[in-house]
Order: structure tokens, then sequence, then C-alpha cells
């Protein structure tokens, strides 16, 4: 069985889940192909960052849907901190900043 070429983003790779429910939608991969690099990321980013199970497959779910909708990037993320082409901004420092703090409770 030949595998697809999919590229990932600037600072993540494409996981294997996104990978196939993308590899499953000729749409969704047609308009995944279309985006830059950085919004390719922007969404792989978006994906990994929940922990539960569950909402990773949710989040892998809406990707698709989104990306057929038109959707360019994630909506009301606060960005993919693991770039380190650029600094982090003041709404990214503020939310790593209150995640830190909800770890210490």
């Amino acid at each position: 069985m030949r595998t697809k070429n999919i590229s990932g983003g600037v600072a993540h790779s494409l996981p294997q889940d996104l990978r196939n429910v993308l590899i499953s939608d000729s749409n969704a991969l047609e308009e995944w192909n279309n985006l830059t690099p950085l919004a390719r990321n922007e969404w792989i980013c978006w994906v990994m960052s929940v922990k539960q199970p569950k909402t990773r497959r949710e989040h892998v779910d809406r990707v698709r849907s989104e990306l057929k909708e038109g959707m360019r990037r994630p909506c009301c993320w606060y960005g993919c901190v693991h770039r380190k082409d650029k600094l982090l901004s003041s709404s990214q420092k503020f939310i790593l900043r209150k995640k830190s703090k909800d770890y210490e409770k």
C-alpha cells in the first residue's frame, strides 16, 4: 500500500491520526494542501495541544470539517508556542502563565 506524502507544519510533523482523516477525505486533503506551512502548523499544534483522547478525536474531526468550510486556521486559539522563529505574543504568555498556575493547584 502506497502512503501519500502530506506536508506538515514548520514546527510539527503531521500526526498519524490527522493524516488518516485527511487521506480519507479528498476535499479536506485538497484544502489542507492549499494551506501555508504556518497555517498547517497551527492546525497540527491545535490538535496536539489537548490532553484527553476524546478531545483530540474531536479536534481531528473538526480539522476536517472546518477545512471544508473554508477555515484556514483554528478559531479562538492562542497559537503555536513551539515555533522557534518568532517570539511569544502577550496573549500566549498570559495563557501559558495561567496554565502553569492551574497545574500547581
